[in-house]
């Protein structure tokens, strides 16, 4: 006989349990909400990709790929991986589906989780949950303002005090001049610097930037800036997007050290942190994203501009919690339907499922045999009116109505029911 194990969810993971669910709805239905206004398309794209595909958009020098990415060979032999991320999902599904032919821009958001082998810790899951949100054939820094505000408005919208960092990290020519330069000041420095940032002083220079170790982070502050050594096209994009910004009423600050820790950014990446996280934010954002002009043609599309974003959802559930705010009720009721007696109870579904297929929102627990219990429930939902249906009122093609603020009640024809609703709750 086997031993008996109890099990537990994996290290990394989290259940979305019965009293988190209001609170995760109203975020997953504000972001769905604001993306649908600002003229986005929904779309969904697999858990599961070929792993080249991550490894040419994200980078195969990145963390994510060398480090966190869930990767493993099918039954085929084909090396497969668990999204560590939407955007290169995204733009592989824009290119094999022809959305290239679409009028411009193309606007998408989609909605859930990621994995990534993270050491798990506050802030960090190895699955996680994004809002992801694309725009593909804009060059326009203003649409890389639209996408700002989009978080933005997100955030504000759910109670949240943000500030958005913006930076750019210029073309892949610039970066070149820039990275020289980056190297030359960390040189002298590589035995004080942690492993991690040894091996990205060989490999990926510009993540020195993006390192969250103290040690490491200190030398950020005297590092030669990326703006300074910024080509004229992206400066003037860059200049473009900060005034887009101030119109729109948005707070920023310009910060040198944004530079997003995927290799597919091009000019601007930005970062949105709670305001009184201040300086200690870098490993806490709540989101961010950035332009990547040649990611569609670096995976096998025309050339292609494009910029997007992606909120981390368990880190603005938390820091909602953390902050006290409340999810409003996912539904309020107007109605109860309570039941005494078994035939009663065998009846009340249908009277139900005909009140509901109307649009009354009502409600009902079949569960509950007790009158008491029925009532302190309805009581607690907080609706207008109960619906008792006894064996007496089955007899007699009727239901009685109680009014839950006067608990003046009445007994009524089954056939006149939808029209007294219509009153009552009209008053």
């Amino acid at each position: 006989m086997p031993k008996r194990r109890n099990f537990q969810s994996l290290r990394g993971m989290r259940d979305i349990l019965p009293q988190d669910a209001e609170m995760w709805q109203w975020v997953l239905d504000k972001c769905r909400e604001v993306a649908l206004a600002y003229g986005y398309s929904p779309i969904e794209t697999p858990l599961l990709e070929a792993a080249e595909l991550f490894k040419r958009s994200v980078g195969s020098s990145t963390d994510i790929v060398q480090k966190e990415m869930f990767a493993f060979k099918d039954h085929g032999g084909e090396e497969v991986a668990l999204r560590p991320e939407f955007t290169a999902s995204v733009a592989r599904a824009y290119i094999e589906h022809g959305l290239t032919n679409q009028p411009k821009p193309v606007k998408l958001f989609q909605i859930g989780p990621c994995f990534r082998g993270e050491r798990p810790q506050s802030g960090r899951l190895r699955q996680f949950h994004q809002f992801n949100v694309e725009v593909l054939g804009s060059a326009e820094a203003i649409t890389d303002a639209e996408l700002i505000a989009l978080a933005y408005v997100i955030l504000r919208e759910l109670g949240l005090e943000v500030v958005v960092q913006v930076n750019s990290i210029g073309t892949p020519e610039s970066r070149r001049t820039y990275i020289k330069k980056l190297k030359e000041f960390y040189q002298p420095k590589l035995r004080y610097l942690c492993s991690d940032c040894r091996d990205r002083y060989k490999n990926n220079p510009l993540r020195l930037l993006d390192c969250k170790k103290k040690k490491c982070g200190d030398y950020c502050l005297e590092v030669p800036q990326i703006v300074d050594y910024l080509d004229e096209e992206s400066k003037d994009h860059l200049m473009k997007l900060l005034e887009a910004l101030d119109d729109f009423d948005l707070p920023y600050v310009l910060n040198p050290q944004i530079v997003r820790g995927l290799d597919y950014y091009t000019r601007t990446a930005f970062e949105i942190w709670s305001k009184e996280d201040g300086g200690n934010a870098r490993t806490t954002a709540l989101g961010g994203g950035g332009r990547y002009d040649g990611l569609i043609e670096l995976i096998g599309g025309r050339e292609t501009p494009a910029c997007g974003f992606a909120l981390g959802l368990e880190r603005i559930v938390s820091k909602l919690r953390e902050k006290n705010i409340k999810a409003p009720t996912l539904v309020n009721f107007d109605i109860f339907l309570a039941h005494l007696g078994e035939v009663a109870r065998k009846k009340i579904f249908a009277v139900f499922e005909e009140l509901r297929r109307k649009k009354y929102r009502v409600t009902f627990n079949l569960s509950k045999t007790n009158l008491k219990q029925q009532l302190e429930l309805a009581n607690k939902l907080g609706v207008k009116l109960v619906l008792i249906l006894g064996e007496k009122e089955v007899a007699e093609h009727e239901i009685l109505i109680k009014e839950m603020e006067s608990g003046v009640q009445e007994s009524i024809a089954i056939d006149r029911l939808e029209k007294e609703l219509d009153k009552r709750l009209k008053n």
